[in-house]
């Protein structure tokens, strides 16, 4: 690590007399494409982010507002910086991408406090050629032990381009000043569009995403996508976050975002001992969309896998009671409409093992689903079976079959209930091999339930904050004690943890397929095109796709082709794949239900070959066990045809595509069914033209000859 000394020499000068910003550390990413400059301002500390000579994000404010000590927002000179460099390739043991690149450049900036307390932090930036992440450090300090922390005053502010090609620090600082007092005129902001979800609202991460401009951006999740007025994408989001809140983000002032922590039972958001560091703060950039996709940024800023081996973690394909209770036609509780029974588990099995699926989700087969469940998760009993399921018995019938059971935890939010008996529940499964396990926290935001000890008083939680990040860790890791892989629904959002623990293999986070069965609205054509590039940028979604019905409860229209549901087995990543439909309405179309059985669930590598956010997108994954590739594309509501090129094959091979596509009469509201399958032989050299109906899709297997 080398000393910055002489260029930050100039930190002796008094800064807070200065009358413009000062450049107090600099540095450029590897290939200096990106470039990060921390300025201070009459005492305000700020970074500002340009690309190739551009401003990406203007002057944006760091700090933090604390319940028990003064904010450190003001006051703030530089004390030193070291930077380094630093490149390596590692491999994920599953996952859409198997090698990875994780090459960046990293700055390190002490600053302390001029007056009151002088508490001293490090805002830590490590910067790749595609995006920056960065984050807060509190060392221990002898008049700072606890921080209690209501907010950060992290900024993103998503100005007017500003030319910063200059080399010297006053012309650094000329540049930063014109940033700074355009990013005070909303007027003078360059026009950005968002597509974003409202956070801090009851149903969690569960909403359609809306495309505004983003001066009209209120309070959202992250990840946000945004595409600037001359075509540059981001995606501002976190990574590895662990013990902290969620940070939410809130449109404050022209096209200026601010961190908001999730909410919490107490005053203050995030309680830490010194030392400690905040998550990663993100900003990926790219000049397509499919770039954000293709990036890796916030896999490569959690540490690596703590977990050891983990051959035992399995990607797999899974069928299961589920759609049935979303249809109405079965039933969690116990009763005549029962799904989990002997009888009905051991049918499903026997159509998973004919068709090849590994996994059987069975869904209300523990005692406490009787009654109004949803209001009363401390009724669940994770041990005990209602008298219509023999655990033991289906277990074994599966894994003589070579079909696994995918166990389910519902704990209706009474979490504190739930990690009561988490571990012996854990060694249950394992008893039965039972080796993934599906969580679920159904209650609306805010009605988490904790209770440190029986008697005392039931606080409440968000899905999303300190408790809760620490929660979802503590079912990881005893999950893993005992060989199992966890798929948590109604979760807090993804931050790229599963590099440290792979086995927390997928999440919900969005809204998935059973809004297709009684949302209303259900899902709307563009919704998937949304997820690629919003929800999925965070990681793998259980979106459980399938349903070649097209049909949800009382027969309402599924808005999607038959085509489009094969599609987002590739479009959708997750490592686990349902066929979420009823096994018997698989029968009328088995030539489509074929790709469902072909297509894999880990891959080799990912590439985006076209897509615009809410419009449309198109996908090839090549398999990681074979030199097969596949293809997914799914559109809105508009029919439109797209040129696929095939140069992502391997040069002089030869591959026999089977394409389930759209028929020329397809459309979502007329004729949704109405598919056709073909095949070619084709090579890298060769492109073709396929159609898309109306809130259609297409979906490509290319097996190599």
């Amino acid at each position: 690590m080398r000393s910055l000394a002489n260029f930050f020499a100039l930190s002796a000068l008094s800064l807070s007399a200065s009358a413009a910003p000062v450049v107090v550390a600099e540095l450029d990413s590897p290939s200096k494409i990106l470039k990060v400059s921390l300025s201070i301002d009459n005492g305000y500390l700020s970074y500002q982010l340009d690309r190739r000579g551009q401003s990406v994000l203007a002057p944006s404010r760091l700090g933090m507002v604390f319940q028990n000590a003064e904010r450190i927002e003001r006051n703030l000179r530089f004390v030193s910086a070291t930077t380094r460099a630093f490149s390596e390739r590692w491999e994920q043991p599953w996952g859409e991408q198997r090698w990875i690149n994780n090459r960046y450049t990293e700055l390190d900036a002490k600053f302390a406090e001029a007056s009151r307390g002088k508490r001293v932090f490090h805002v830590k930036f490590r910067i790749y050629d595609d995006g920056i992440g960065f984050r807060y450090e509190f060392p221990a300090q002898a008049n700072f032990k606890e921080a209690r922390i209501v907010e950060e005053l992290t900024e993103f502010d998503v100005s007017a381009r500003v030319p910063s090609s200059a080399s010297s620090v006053s012309q650094i600082n000329a540049a930063s000043s014109l940033a700074m007092s355009q990013s005070r005129n909303t007027d003078s902001a360059a026009p950005a569009i968002a597509w974003w979800i409202p956070a801090g609202e009851w149903n969690r991460y569960e909403y359609l995403y809306n495309t505004t401009p983003l001066k009209e951006v209120g309070q959202a999740h992250t990840p946000i996508t945004v595409k600037t007025s001359d075509g540059l994408y981001l995606a501002i989001h976190e990574a590895a976050l662990v013990d902290y809140a969620s940070m939410w983000v809130r449109r404050v002032d022209g096209l200026k975002l601010k961190a908001q922590l999730s909410n919490s039972a107490g005053v203050a958001r995030v309680v830490k001992k010194l030392p400690f560091h905040t998550p990663w703060r993100t900003v990926q950039i790219g000049d397509r969309a499919g770039d954000l996709v293709e990036n890796y940024l916030i896999l490569n800023l959690n540490e690596p896998n703590a977990l050891g081996d983990v051959s035992w973690v399995k990607p797999f394909k899974y069928v299961g009671i589920w759609w049935g209770m979303h249809l109405d036609v079965q039933s969690w509780g116990s009763g005549p409409t029962h799904g989990a029974t002997t009888a009905n588990a051991k049918a499903v099995i026997d159509f998973a093992a004919e068709h090849g699926f590994r996994g059987v989700l069975v869904e209300g087969w523990n005692q406490g689903w009787d009654g109004d469940w949803f209001a009363n998760g401390w009724q669940f009993d994770f041990l005990k079976s209602t008298r219509d399921f023999d655990l033991s018995a289906i277990a074994a019938y599966g894994l003589k079959k070579g079909v696994h059971l995918v166990g389910h935890h519902e704990t209706a939010c009474a979490v504190s209930h739930y990690e009561r008996q988490m571990d012996a529940a854990f060694k249950l499964y394992q008893k039965h091999g039972v080796d993934s396990v599906k969580t679920g926290y159904v209650c609306d935001a805010g009605q988490i339930e904790i209770q440190a000890k029986a008697k005392m008083p039931v606080l409440r939680e968000w899905h999303d904050g300190q408790w809760m990040s620490n929660h979802h860790l503590r079912v990881v890791k005893a999950a893993a004690a005992h060989y199992i892989a966890i798929n948590a629904h109604e979760p807090i959002k993804d931050t790229g943890l599963r590099r440290t623990y792979p086995n927390w293999v997928a999440r919900e986070g969005a809204r998935g397929m059973e809004y297709n069965a009684w949302g209303n609205p259900p899902n709307p054509p563009e919704h998937e095109a949304n997820l690629v590039f919003t929800r999925m940028l965070s990681g793998p979604m259980d979106f459980t796709p399938g349903v070649l019905s097209l049909k949800g409860r009382g027969g309402q229209a599924i808005l999607s082709t038959l085509a489009k549901q094969l599609a987002l087995y590739v479009v959708l990543y997750s490592p686990i794949q349902m066929a979420a439909d009823l096994p018997e309405h698989y029968q009328p179309s088995m030539d489509a239900f074929q790709f469902i059985k072909d297509v894999p669930v880990d891959w080799e590598t990912t590439r985006v070959l076209a897509g615009e956010p809410g419009d449309y997108a198109v996908i090839a994954r090549k398999d990681r066990a074979s030199a097969n590739w596949f293809v997914g594309a799914v559109s809105d509501e508009h029919p439109r045809s797209v040129q696929v090129s095939f140069d992502f094959l391997e040069p002089g091979k030869r591959y026999q595509l089977t394409l389930y596509r759209d028929a020329d009469d397809a459309h979502y509201l007329h004729k949704p069914g109405s598919y056709l399958i073909e095949t070619h032989e084709i090579s890298s050299t060769d492109k073709r033209s396929v159609f898309i109906a109306a809130g259609g899709g297409f979906a490509m297997s290319l097996r190599a000859l």
